[in-house]
């Protein structure tokens, strides 16, 4: 028989309570990655304190402050976790590709041209990244997903990538670094929210960050010139100690994972969006929402930057990566994301 349609939309919310009561009350302790931008303040922190709540009836609830605001700069993320002073983080991959180069496969400079391509290359390592994550680090990867695309600003005028060139340009992690230095640029590592006082005082020209990232953390009061070729994505992991994990309600896991599988979606999709804003926010133009727009210089992309990109990415890049990751691990990637993208390393 059918249900009258109150009827069954009482009963499907009357099931979804019974799960949520049956979940045991769990609190997770989370550090999340840099508290002053997007993806921390509209997609991880509600996520963690208002989304699981909610969803499980109030069983999940969490404790989360950024990393920043503990001292940390995320580089030290992974071996906390595995020491198991941290329960569950953040931070984005490129800060640990010098302890493990396999945190570069899925994001190397100039491989995604746009969100589906980078979405394609994630989904298709992060099962390699979990093995190994397992293995190297005791630790559990609960998601993949990306800031907005990482682009490049200059305190001084430009106008496109050649003319990079003699430049000191804050880049994060050895891949960033290495499409830098072949430009003829010096690549300058350091840390995120350092960032604007070395533009104020020269000690950097340029600087890579996400489109909405630095905008959010006032990148476009220091600089002038925003250029809108994405060199990376810079994805974040989430992750959880393996001990913690594994100690978990099997209920508490599959809600866990069916949760972070949508918050993981959620993000993708705000990257791509947040990508536009950002270009448009740093620049001042009508379609951004956010407040205290800037007024920079939006800088196109023209062929032969392409050009020159792909020369990179194809000499320099993929090559110097493949070095790093060894003979075992480029086969793997020639197998996965090599196969989205139609390249192989030789």
């Amino acid at each position: 028989m059918k249900l009258p349609i109150l009827s069954a939309c009482a009963l499907a919310i009357s099931s979804v309570s019974v799960v949520a009561q049956d979940l045991p009350k769990t609190k997770l302790n989370v550090v999340g990655s840099w508290g002053m931008v997007s993806m921390y303040t509209d997609f991880t922190q509600p996520f963690f304190t208002s989304k699981l709540p909610e969803a499980s009836g109030g069983a999940i609830t969490s404790e989360i402050r950024p990393f920043n605001e503990l001292g940390m700069n995320g580089s030290e993320i992974m071996r906390l976790i595995q020491d198991g002073a941290l329960q569950f983080a953040e931070t984005p991959m490129g800060y640990l590709i010098g302890d493990n180069a396999l945190n570069g496969g899925n994001d190397l400079p100039g491989l995604a041209p746009d969100i589906e391509t980078a979405r394609a290359i994630s989904d298709a390592w992060q099962p390699v990244m979990a093995e190994e994550y397992r293995k190297a680090y005791g630790a559990e990867l609960l998601g993949v997903y990306p800031y907005s695309a990482q682009v490049v600003y200059c305190r001084d005028a430009m106008t496109g990538l050649s003319d990079l060139e003699g430049r000191k340009i804050r880049a994060s992690g050895s891949a960033i670094g290495d499409f830098v230095e072949a430009l003829g640029a010096t690549a300058v590592s350091m840390s995120f929210g350092e960032v604007v006082q070395g533009l104020q005082t020269g000690v950097i020209d340029c600087a890579i960050t996400g489109s909405m990232s630095g905008f959010n953390a006032r990148w476009s009061e220091v600089a002038t010139h925003i250029y809108e070729l994405p060199i990376a994505w810079s994805p974040v992991v989430l992750v959880a100690n393996g001990d913690v994990w594994d100690g978990l309600d099997a209920q508490v896991q599959e809600f866990l994972i069916d949760q972070i599988a949508a918050f993981q979606d959620e993000v993708w999709n705000g990257a791509g969006s947040e990508t536009v804003e950002g270009f448009a926010c740093n620049a001042g133009e009508p379609a951004c929402t956010r407040d205290n727009p800037g007024s920079m210089t939006r800088v196109p992309v023209s062929d032969e930057d392409i050009a020159l990109r792909d020369k990179i990415l194809r000499d320099v890049v993929l090559a110097n990566w493949g070095e790093q990751c060894g003979t075992e691990c480029v086969s793997t990637w020639n197998s996965t994301v090599g196969k989205v993208v139609g390249v192989e390393i030789k």
